[in-house]
């Protein structure tokens, strides 16, 4: 069972998540277990204060090493094993889909996260392992990053989603957006649902989804393509999509 640590100031934001939906049942089958501490208890100002003014000046408030490198040890001397310590920070590395895969076969994960203006760099430097960003924007704390990311690490975990093929699929698992999904009614309104997904050929059907996710790839995150070995039949279908754009570039000027 992976182990997953949060710290955090306000630790009742994560119950509402934690507790329901897929990370709920993911506690209930005992696939995780969660674990939040409020590095304030580890204060050892008698004010509980956790954070002062940066040295040399400037605005805003830091976040001091002690009571957070405090509250890993404590945490620390729970277990025997050896966690991969994560801070959730705008200067982090970007959170990919490889990311959580990696981190879903870690046996624990310890979540710190920040608030104000930022970390004592001693924090950085001395005590994580890895340092994620979720995206080009500053929240006021790491919270919400926290959550997104553990809830795409533990829809990995084995027996999760009841349905383990369903994870492989996703977009950006093979470095792709995910292809259109469809279900009932077949007609709707008068829209319909391509022929293709109710003709019965698994072959035809694979075929079609490939297609389709490279082609929304191409549409929405061109960029995801750069770098890419593309196989003989998705260069002539980018051929296409390029040439299908150039014309509707032309129609809608």
């Amino acid at each position: 069972m992976m182990r997953i640590d949060i710290l955090s100031l306000f630790p009742d934001m994560f119950s509402g998540v934690l507790d329901a939906s897929i990370m709920g049942k993911a506690a209930e089958k005992k696939a995780v277990s969660f674990h939040i501490t409020n590095f304030r208890d580890f204060s050892a100002n008698k004010h509980r204060k956790v954070d002062d003014y940066p040295f040399g000046g400037g605005a805003g408030m830091v976040l001091m090493p002690q009571p957070i490198f405090d509250a890993v040890d404590s945490v620390l001397k729970e277990t025997d094993r050896t966690p991969r310590i994560i801070l959730t920070s705008p200067q982090g590395k970007p959170f990919k889909q490889k990311d959580a895969e990696d981190l879903s076969k870690e046996a624990q994960l310890i979540f710190i996260c920040g608030h104000y203006e930022g970390f004592d760099e001693r924090i950085a430097e001395h005590l994580i392992t890895d340092e994620y960003s979720v995206g080009d924007f500053v929240m006021t704390g790491g919270e919400l990053a926290a959550m997104a990311m553990i809830d795409s690490i533990v829809r990995l975990l084995p027996g999760v989603l009841g349905n383990d093929t369903s994870a492989l699929t996703d977009s950006f698992s093979d470095g792709l957006l995910e292809h259109p999904h469809y279900t009932r009614p077949a007609d709707f309104r008068g829209m319909m649902v391509p022929d293709v997904l109710t003709s019965g050929n698994h072959e035809k059907i694979a075929e079609w989804r490939h297609r389709e996710s490279l082609r929304r790839t191409f549409s929405r995150r061109p960029d995801l393509l750069d770098g890419r070995k593309l196989s003989e039949i998705e260069e002539q279908w980018l051929a296409e999509f390029r040439k299908e754009a150039q014309t509707t570039d032309r129609t809608n000027p």
